[in-house]
């Protein structure tokens, strides 16, 4: 197949996991990507990953300042994109009672005021008929007793890609959310559990989930190229669950 031909796709938090795998399938598929991330080794391993003439770029979304630099530097060396996946954020749990303004605002920060100013600094850049995914969670969905701070992060960019489909339809712009369930990445090591709480975790986890495992990265970029190719060319303001079953329930 060969969908993004001649398109040019930015996938932000596209050093790893999802991101990085949906960057090489874009790339197998006659595209060219840009991708951000902020850990070091994440950045050397896209670059190593990713052909020569890819853009590899630091970007930190919690940084309100990385958005214009991220716009600008998109503008200048891509100078239009045919899809964006704004891709980057993170998620913690821990106990109600010992929340405070540092723990709500970092995750605000990287997951709500991250995508919003990016997308306000990228929007220029997006030809007609562009594509951009969102990436939201199952969290919202789920009641999880530690992890409201996460989930109302979710539920926000949620209603955010919706108003940002009623937007930017008049220019053909697309604009829709994945949910992905519990995904085989690097996710859960910022989640500040020990080792047997991970394990525990996991094993929790996927009692819930119907078809009893975890999904892997390339499951989600697979949903996610559908939603920035031309396939997906009626579909918009929607969001997709990647999450084998788990919100069936």
């Amino acid at each position: 197949m060969s969908r993004f031909e001649n398109k040019r796709i930015l996938i932000t938090g596209g050093t790893s996991g999802m991101g990085l795998a949906a960057a090489k399938m874009i790339v197998d598929e006659g595209g060219e990507v840009a991708v951000t991330g902020t850990s070091q080794d994440h950045l050397d391993e896209a670059g190593r990953s990713l052909p020569s003439g890819s853009l590899v770029l630091r970007s930190d979304a919690a940084d309100p300042a990385a958005a214009k630099e991220l716009g600008d530097k998109v503008k200048d060396q891509m100078g239009s994109i045919d899809g964006l996946w704004l891709n980057a954020g993170y998620g913690k749990f821990g106990p109600n009672d010992k929340m405070d303004a540092e723990f709500f605002d970092h995750m605000n920060n990287v997951n709500v005021r991250g995508p919003v100013l990016q997308m306000a600094e990228l929007i220029p850049a997006l030809n007609d008929n562009a594509s951009v995914v969102v990436t939201s969670s199952v969290s919202p969905y789920l009641g999880q007793a530690e992890g409201a701070v996460y989930a109302g992060t979710k539920g926000a960019v949620t209603g955010i890609t919706r108003s940002w489909a009623a937007a930017l339809a008049p220019k053909g712009i697309r604009v829709n959310s994945i949910a992905p369930g519990p995904i085989d990445t690097n996710f859960m090591n910022g989640m500040g559990l020990s080792e047997e709480e991970k394990e525990q975790f996991l094993e929790q986890i996927q009692t819930m989930v119907p078809l009893g495992r975890l999904g892997n990265p390339e499951e989600v970029a697979q949903v996610a190229l559908f939603l920035l190719s031309d396939q997906s060319s009626y579909v918009t303001g929607s969001q997709y669950m990647v999450d084998g079953g788990m919100t069936m329930r």
